[in-house]
C-alpha cells in the first residue's frame, strides 16, 4: 500500500526502549502502516536516545514529562509488568490509547485496578498478545473449524527459551518473582496458552509441576502441566528455560478424530496438515516469520481500533486467561491437585 493511501495516522509513543520494543518498532516500520512514532521513552538515557536515534523520534526520560510535552495520542507500554499498572492509569488520565504489553500485571488485584480504570475511560485499552495474530495459529483454528481434523482429542503445546543472561550480568528484574509475577509460564509461556485457548476454548482447571533451576531466578525456569478445557479436551503445556543444546521441537501439536496439526519451531518451521487426504502432510503455513511479523500485526490491529473503531480481536479482559492459568498452575504446584483457572 503506498504511503499516501494509508489514510489518517495514529501518533504513538513507545514507553520503554528494551528489546521488546525493539521488536515492536520493526513491526511498525514493516506492517503497521497507520502508526507513526512520534515519541520515546525510557528512564535510562542511553537507552531513550539510541531507540530515538534509530527511530528519529524525539526521546523523554520520564513518562510524566512525554506526557506532558510530547506530541502523541497513543501509547505502547512495555515496561516491567510491576509497573504497568502506574503507567497505564498515567495515561488514561489524560486521554492516551493505551496499548499494554502482556500480562496486563505483575498480580490480579493489579489488573482488575487496571480495567476498572479503563472502564471509566472513553480511550482504547488494548493488550498486546502477540500469538492472538499468529497466521499459523489462525490458519490451525481455520482448519480445525473446517473439521479438517475431525473431532479434537488432544493437543500439546511447548514453549523452550534460550537463557540470554550470563552469570556475571546483573540480575535482570524478570528473575524477580514480585516484580514478574512469576516465572517462564506467566512470561514467555503465556504465548503458548493463548494459541491453545484459540483453538480449544477456555480453560477450565490445570495441574502442574514447577522447578527452578535457573540460578539466580526465583519464579518457576521448569513447567509441566495439563489443562483441562470446558470442552472435556485435556492438552499438555510444557515450558523449560535452557541454556545448552536442543533439538528440533513441536511447539503446538493438535490431534483430532482424523488426523493432526503440528507446527514446527524455527526459522524453517511451519504447521503442516496431517489427514486422510493429505497423509504426508500439507504445508498450510509458515512459522517463524509469520511469528515475528505478529508484532506488527498486533499494533496494526491496535491502529484499527483507534482510528477506525474496528473491534479488537481480543479483548483486554480476555487477556486474563493466560495470567490466571499461570497462577493456577502456581497454586496446583503447591497443591498439588487440579485447580480452576476462573474461580
Amino acid at each position: 500500500m503506498a504511503e499516501t493511501d494509508v489514510g489518517p495516522k495514529l501518533k504513538l509513543a513507545l514507553v520503554g526502549c528494551g528489546g521488546i520494543a525493539r521488536a515492536h518498532w520493526r513491526g511498525i516500520k514493516y506492517h503497521a502502516p497507520r502508526i507513526e512514532v512520534t515519541a520515546v521513552v525510557d528512564t535510562v538515557r542511553a537507552s531513550a536516545d539510541a531507540m530515538s536515534e534509530r527511530i528519529g523520534a524525539p526521546a523523554f526520560y520520564s513518562l510524566e514529562s512525554a506526557l506532558a510535552e510530547g506530541d502523541f495520542d497513543a501509547v505502547d507500554i512495555m515496561l516491567p509488568h510491576d509497573l504497568h499498572e502506574e503507567a497505564a492509569l498515567a495515561c488514561f488520565e489524560v486521554g492516551q490509547h493505551v496499548c499494554l504489553e502482556k500480562p496486563m500485571a505483575h498480580t490480579l488485584a493489579s489488573c482488575e485496578r487496571i480495567l476498572e480504570a479503563a472502564s471509566k475511560v472513553d480511550t482504547v485499552f488494548f493488550i498486546a498478545e502477540q500469538a492472538q495474530y499468529w497466521p499459523d495459529v489462525i490458519e490451525a483454528a481455520r482448519l480445525i473449524g473446517e473439521g479438517a481434523i475431525g473431532e479434537v482429542l488432544s493437543a500439546r503445546g511447548v514453549f523452550y527459551d534460550v537463557l540470554a543472561v550470563g552469570p556475571d550480568d546483573p540480575k535482570p528484574w524478570r528473575f524477580f518473582a514480585e516484580r514478574s509475577g512469576g516465572g517462564i509460564s506467566i512470561d514467555g509461556g503465556a504465548h503458548w496458552i493463548r494459541p491453545m485457548r484459540m483453538l480449544l476454548g477456555e480453560i477450565d482447571e490445570v495441574i502442574a509441576e514447577t522447578r527452578a533451576h535457573t540460578p539466580r531466578r526465583e519464579g518457576e525456569s521448569v513447567a509441566l502441566a495439563l489443562f483441562r478445557f470446558e470442552s472435556g479436551v485435556v492438552a499438555s503445556f510444557e515450558a523449560v528455560e535452557y541454556e545448552g543444546a536442543i533439538g528440533p521441537v513441536q511447539d503446538l501439536r493438535v490431534t483430532g478424530t482424523h488426523g493432526e496439526l503440528v507446527s514446527v519451531r524455527g526459522r524453517d518451521g511451519g504447521m503442516t496438515l496431517y489427514n486422510p487426504e493429505h497423509p504426508d502432510g500439507l504445508r498450510v503455513a509458515d512459522g517463524f516469520p509469520g511469528r515475528a511479523d505478529a508484532y506488527g500485526f498486533e499494533l496494526h490491529d491496535f491502529s484499527l481500533v483507534v482510528l477506525d473503531g474496528k473491534a479488537p480481536e481480543a479483548t483486554p479482559a480476555h487477556s486474563l486467561g493466560e495470567f490466571r492459568t499461570a497462577q493456577a498452575m502456581y497454586r496446583s504446584a503447591e497443591s498439588k491437585r487440579w485447580e480452576k483457572v476462573w474461580d
